[in-house]
């Protein structure tokens, strides 16, 4: 058992969600993914968690096991071209994790995929967490964009836009 991770867990600054992240600041990302997925085929997902329930960390559940499991429970895989993206961050741990669906695996790099997130780690070591996930939405996109360019039809909306807060 990780006592380390336990007391991060229990009291590491996952308090903090309402005031990093208020209901404004949740709305920018909405937007700012909604922009994003006009401009391709993609469907990007923002999951923030403030901590792991006490049972997970003691079961040496990691932020990416997590990632996976709320990838799969989202149902961010079910998307009509297997384009889905889950940007999920752990805020006591400070931990980032990007899941993609097959369809993007194929095409995008994972080292494209790792710049985002240390470029969210670095925002993030500064304590500056909504530019964190703004920038990593951004990024996303930009990314997205550039391998999944839209056609400039009108698309279904297939996963929420708004970050899911847990």
């Amino acid at each position: 058992m990780d006592f380390g991770r336990i007391t991060t867990n229990l009291f590491a600054g996952w308090f903090q969600m309402g005031r990093q992240f208020p209901s404004a600041a949740l709305d920018a990302i909405a937007k700012a993914v909604a922009e994003g997925e006009g401009r391709h085929r993609g469907e990007l997902r923002v999951a923030i968690e403030s901590r792991l329930p006490f049972a997970a960390v003691a079961a040496n559940v990691t932020a990416r096991d997590r990632a996976a499991m709320l990838f799969s429970h989202l149902r961010v895989w079910d998307t009509d071209e297997n384009c889905g993206v889950l940007l999920y961050v752990l805020l006591a741990e400070h931990r980032i994790e990007i899941v993609v669906d097959r369809g993007i695996a194929k095409v995008v790099a994972a080292a494209e995929w790792e710049a985002i997130t240390t470029h969210m780690r670095d925002e993030f070591a500064q304590g500056r967490f909504r530019e964190a996930v703004q920038t990593g939405v951004t990024e996303a996109g930009a990314l997205l964009a550039r391998h999944f360019p839209g056609n400039g039809d009108p698309r279904k909306n297939e996963l929420p836009d708004r970050p899911l807060v847990l």
